[in-house]
């Protein structure tokens, strides 16, 4: 069940913080280094780890077709309500393996996993990443946030390396187009150190 997974440790219990905070961040200051590497709607984009839905309302609004896939059932139901858009198609898969999701047979123009490959150890994203890869159209791309810095209290995080995503996107036939660090939007995670790498990758025609 998707409510088992490990990275979702943490946040149903604390669902109702994470919706006041995540939601006050707008969508452009958290992906503003990302967003060039977009392409134009109405591509089809899928968000794994929607989380509060605030990324899937704002591919939404902005004319893209939307696939939203959030483990924890608690954040899913309450995000549906936030962003009741019927537009966006709404999932409770989880990864490394997303198994429902390739039972879809579907594939996107852009797959963003923001705050959600950090969850995963290891060996998981060795799985996680080729399943990725598979899910983005030729000439499509992956764009991946990933958290570096203090794991908060009660939840799950690992430290992903630079060159072991680098070697991961090469791996599953994926060109770097992009890789840049940038401070945390949020000032308490600032102060505690925290910065984000992000990244996007891009499959051949």
């Amino acid at each position: 069940m998707a409510d088992g997974v490990r990275g979702t440790q943490g946040y149903a219990e604390e669902a109702d913080d994470l919706f006041v905070r995540y939601e006050s961040f707008a969508f452009e200051t958290v992906h503003e280094r990302v967003m060039p590497f977009y392409p134009r709607p109405p591509a089809h984009v899928l968000d794994i780890g929607a989380g509060t839905g605030r990324d899937a309302g704002w591919f939404d609004k902005a004319g893209y077709g939307v696939t939203a896939v959030e483990p924890c059932d608690v954040m899913r139901v309450r995000a549906m309500k936030l962003h009741p858009s019927p537009r966006i198609k709404w999932l409770g898969d989880s990864l490394p393996d997303l198994n429902l999701l390739k039972d879809r047979a579907e594939s996107f123009d852009l797959v963003q996993l923001s705050a959600v490959f950090m969850h995963l150890d290891a060996d998981e994203r060795q799985v996680a990443f080729p399943v990725l890869a598979g899910l983005v159209k030729p000439g499509g791309r992956l764009v991946l946030l990933v958290r570096h810095g203090p794991v908060p209290a009660g939840r799950c995080m690992f430290e992903v390396p630079v060159d072991e995503m680098l070697a991961l996107g090469a791996a599953s036939g994926l060109g770097c187009l992009h890789q840049v660090k940038s401070d945390s939007a949020g000032e308490a995670n600032r102060r505690a150190g925290v910065t984000w790498m992000n990244y996007v990758f891009e499959k051949p025609l």
